[in-house]
């Protein structure tokens, strides 16, 4: 078997590898450069981001308040951030002719609202570049001797004076990582949505409110808690409230076999006894007017009818005839409703995961192994992962730009 011999050798054809690559062979265009890629596509979770959108990163400007948006990683990038963040992928793209526009909520699409754009402008980068894409390579094994590298894959072998490994999370990656004595960190699902099978939000899919949310542990206690806009769907709840408190809870959830209890405020941080006082004033107020038929507190009608119902409170009953007991039922209702979780879905396509390569074994200053000479990662191959909104891919981003920085000092 032929020995094909490239000076940089990534391994993953995803955000993290095309960025390393590209950035790479743009500062030191000399270098042999190759992406290795396992399967026949690249850029796959590239193009079903955001809905085919893609979420390219998020408005977030300060290295201090992006790194929060890290469950696992965020003490590590805080550095990291203050070399390459939003406002440097944002000119990256603009470079390349990608313009990037922000939305209400901060996330941040090419404004062609196609995730195509992106991977068109990763495409042409390595044409024009002569970086060489070798795909269905799945890799088998890795060693090193002397500080270099060979990679042999189904079919083939390569030889590497450094590599990158950009594979996301790959669990027979992970094994051959192992074999090199790096310790990989279990994965469990880091961004995933809340089955809940419930009577009052059973006919609801697709209302969404701005709520506070709390997660509730075996000894009774809040163990998690958050707040955005949460969406009630055809199998339990997801949104960004929910979507926060899994990649938060990722680990904690896992260990409950995601069997727990939530309670939602569906006034944000309102409690029961102001809006026991608002609805008494309501019952002075309004007294003829039917409770069912108009919704308060800027509650989505058709979950507004729901609590009233949940609380007792008949269809045709006025605000005159309400019973404190059945007030305060509805204050409880809007301000703490428990729901029992049974079981996760995955959200949307997207698969993201906490676990990968310890941290403690990366120097991320350039995110070499700490561990072997000339061995780097980039993006969730390592133990670091976000919440949902761009968050990721500005992880792959900043680490795929610091690896090519860190390589070309080296030559």
């Amino acid at each position: 078997m032929n020995i094909k011999a490239y000076d940089v050798i990534i391994i993953g054809g995803g955000a993290a590898g095309f960025f390393a690559a590209i950035n790479l062979k743009t500062i030191s265009p000399k270098l042999k450069v190759a992406i290795l890629e396992r399967g026949n596509e690249v850029l796959t979770k590239v193009k079903i981001s955001g809905g085919g959108r893609c979420n390219v990163t998020h408005a977030e400007f300060v290295p201090s308040d992006l790194s929060k948006n890290y469950p696992r990683g965020e003490k590590e990038l805080l550095g990291p951030f203050h070399t390459f963040m939003t406002g440097d992928t944002l000119a990256w793209f603009e470079q390349r002719g990608v313009s990037i526009k922000m939305e209400e909520d901060g996330r941040m699409f090419p404004t062609t609202n196609t995730s195509q754009t992106i991977i068109d402008c990763f495409l042409k980068e390595i044409s024009t570049l002569g970086i060489s894409l070798l795909k269905g390579q799945p890799v088998k094994e890795i060693h090193t001797q002397d500080n270099a590298w060979t990679i042999k894959t189904t079919s083939d072998l390569y030889a590497a004076q450094k590599i990158v490994i950009a594979t996301g999370s790959n669990p027979k990656i992970w094994n051959v990582l192992k074999g090199l004595q790096h310790t990989i960190i279990p994965p469990v699902p880091s961004l995933f949505t809340f089955n809940i099978k419930d009577q009052r939000i059973l006919d609801l899919p697709g209302v969404s409110k701005e709520v506070s949310v709390k997660v509730m542990g075996l000894n009774g206690k809040v163990v998690l808690e958050s707040e955005g806009p949460l969406l009630i769907t055809h199998w339990g709840m997801s949104g960004p409230a929910i979507l926060k408190l899994s990649a938060w809870g990722a680990r904690e959830l896992e260990t409950v076999s995601y069997k727990f209890t939530i309670i939602v405020n569906w006034l944000l941080y309102q409690t029961q006894e102001e809006v026991l006082v608002a609805l008494l004033k309501l019952k002075t107020k309004q007294p003829k007017q039917t409770v069912l038929k108009y919704a308060q507190f800027e509650v989505p009608k058709r979950l507004w009818q729901s609590l009233v119902q949940t609380s007792g409170i008949e269809a045709t009953e006025i605000w005159a005839d309400i019973s404190k007991n059945k007030l305060q039922n509805l204050a409880q209702q809007l301000t703490q409703s428990y729901f029992e979780v049974n079981g996760k879905s995955t959200f949307k396509e997207e698969f993201v995961t906490a676990g990968g390569v310890a941290l403690e074994e990366v120097n991320f200053k350039t995110f070499e192994s700490k561990i072997h000479p000339n061995l780097y990662f980039a993006g969730e191959v390592m133990n670091v992962d976000a919440i949902t909104g761009g968050f990721n891919f500005q992880n792959a981003w900043t680490s795929g730009y610091i690896v090519s920085k860190a390589i070309s000092a080296k030559q």
